[in-house]
């Protein structure tokens, strides 16, 4: 990517001990940047005890000025806000399926502590410019597709009635005849299948609306699917490459959902950090929305073989024709814009980055494996099929 010059000097990083933040964090640190970190540690990603459960924590402690803390607690935000030119938001609660059932958590996490932090910012003098929201492909539901007669279409949410009888694909909402799978812009249909798809869209919405009222540059970034080292190997609710990997270090079969053939555009974290840092040094970036990947779908099968052949062990891998109400069947990235203003490339494609990845959880230590609990919750909930 192309190299640009600081605009800002002090950066808070909301959600800064998580996967993304905490990359983020150290790569600005690298940069002369000063950085502080707002998070609440939660232990679903970090352990009952951070300072010796969480590797991102331990990351970025005593490099960054750390402000522990909740994103919906307005006392807190104050402290977090002194003296920054520029947010990085990306605290969050981040699980699609678990969304759908712990709705009032994710909502009050996700919409209501960035409502909180634009009240603060329109009501109280701070010296912040520029603020960078996580978004998500999510905001998108079913991705872009082709019917041979209606052309671009955008499919609604596949029905339980067609999974159960194995038919898992997308059909056009005009005809119902079958579709091809086409690139998703950002002009794409906006129309999320989860609670989480629809608190990310609404935290875009409010940066992107309020910011440019009171002076403040917003930038949004709708990350596809981020893996890589460093990543929690442990929340069993989000991240398919951890909780695959996990499931196989623990000598446990994969359990492939619907058919197998679903297909998701996995985005290298350092590929992440610095598409958002170069949103960061820009003033091309501000007032734009971008789509973050590498503009390639990988099918879920794909994924499960390369990580098995990747740990040199032998496990089942089953294609069980399960599925999760909620779930999108594809969905992949049309990058252009982000190429064009931000001169984004993805240096990892999938084959490099998974050596990566399966390399550093190898020499990790093997993490109690939770997913059979997170299935049962959906059980009881009736979301698993």
């Amino acid at each position: 990517m192309k190299m640009n010059k600081k605009i800002f000097d002090r950066i808070l990083i909301t959600g800064g001990a998580g996967f993304i933040g905490s990359n983020v964090a150290l790569k600005l640190l690298e940069k002369g940047y000063s950085v502080t970190v707002f998070d609440n540690l939660n232990p679903q990603i970090h352990g009952n005890d951070p300072e010796n459960t969480s590797p991102l924590y331990r990351s970025i402690k005593d490099k960054v000025q750390f402000i522990y803390g909740s994103v919906t607690d307005r006392a807190d935000w104050i402290r977090a806000l002194d003296g920054q030119e520029a947010i990085i938001h990306l605290a969050a609660e981040t699980g699609t399926g678990q969304s759908m059932y712990e709705i009032e958590r994710y909502s009050s996490v996700n919409i209501g502590g960035t409502a909180l932090m634009l009240d603060i910012l329109t009501n109280t003098e701070h010296s912040v410019k520029k603020v960078i929201v996580a978004s998500s492909r999510a905001i998108y539901g079913e991705g872009r597709y082709k019917c041979q007669e209606h052309g671009e279409v955008f499919p609604e949410s596949r029905t339980d009635e067609d999974m159960a009888g194995g038919d898992f694909e997308c059909k056009c909402p005009v005809c119902g005849a079958e579709v091809i799978l086409m690139s998703t812009t950002e002009e794409s249909k906006i129309h999320p299948t989860s609670v989480y798809g629809i608190s990310k869209q609404t935290q875009e919405q409010l940066v992107m609306t309020v910011c440019p009222t009171i002076g403040i540059a917003p930038v949004a970034f709708r990350y596809q699917n981020v893996y890589g080292a460093g990543q929690s190997l442990s929340n069993p609710y989000t991240g398919i490459l951890s909780i695959f990997s996990t499931r196989i270090k623990n000598g446990n079969g994969i359990n492939i959902f619907e058919d197998g053939r679903e297909t998701r555009d996995f985005v290298y974290i350092e590929d992440v950090v610095d598409a958002t840092i170069a949103a960061l040094e820009t003033t091309l970036a501000d007032e734009e929305i971008f789509n973050v990947g590498t503009g390639v779908p990988t099918d879920v099968s794909t994924v499960a073989h390369t990580l098995v052949k990747c740990y040199g062990l032998e496990v089942p891998v089953t294609v069980s024709g399960n599925y999760r109400l909620g779930d999108i069947r594809h969905n992949y990235a049309d990058i252009t814009k982000a190429r064009t203003l931000l001169g984004f490339e993805p240096v990892y494609d999938f084959e490099k980055g998974i050596r990566k990845f399966s390399a550093w959880v190898d020499r990790q230590q093997v993490m109690e494996d939770k997913y059979e609990d997170s299935i049962s919750e959906m059980k009881a909930k009736g979301l698993y099929k």
